[in-house]
Parts: C-alpha cells; sequence; structure tokens
C-alpha cells in the first residue's frame, strides 16, 4: 500500500495531509492505532479537519478506491 499512497500525495498534498505510520515500530504509530482501534495493517484512517474519523479501510484495495474516498472528503 505505501507506494499507492506515496503516489497519492502529490495529487491530494495542496488539500488533504496525508500521513503514514508504522504501528509496530514507532511509538507515534502505536498510540495512533490504539486512539483508532487499529488490529489489522494495512489500516488507512481518514479524518477530517474536526478530528471525526469519516471513513476506514482495513487491507489492500486498488488506487482508485483510494481516489474516491479522498475525492469525496
Amino acid at each position: 500500500m505505501a507506494p499507492i499512497v506515496d503516489g497519492l500525495i502529490p495529487d491530494y498534498e495542496d488539500e488533504v495531509a496525508i500521513r503514514k505510520y508504522n504501528v509496530q515500530e514507532s511509538d507515534e504509530g502505536a498510540a495512533l492505532a490504539e486512539m483508532y482501534g487499529v488490529q489489522f495493517v494495512p489500516t488507512l484512517v481518514f479524518v477530517n479537519s474536526d478530528g471525526t474519523v469519516v471513513d476506514t479501510i482495513i487491507g489492500e484495495v486498488p488506487e482508485s478506491t483510494l481516489r474516491k474516498v479522498l475525492d469525496d472528503l
């Protein structure tokens, strides 16, 4: 999933903040995983500007699915 997410950053960097965290190797990632209830990797959590989770995707998905979620934000 990382290469797909990395490829989306240039197209969306002016509209959304895309962050990637390794939940197994970073304290910050582990804390965020706990906060958002992440149990499986990969999990993508979409949060709006007021901090509300608006969507969650568990597992690998095609780029088109991620683009649709980002466009809907």
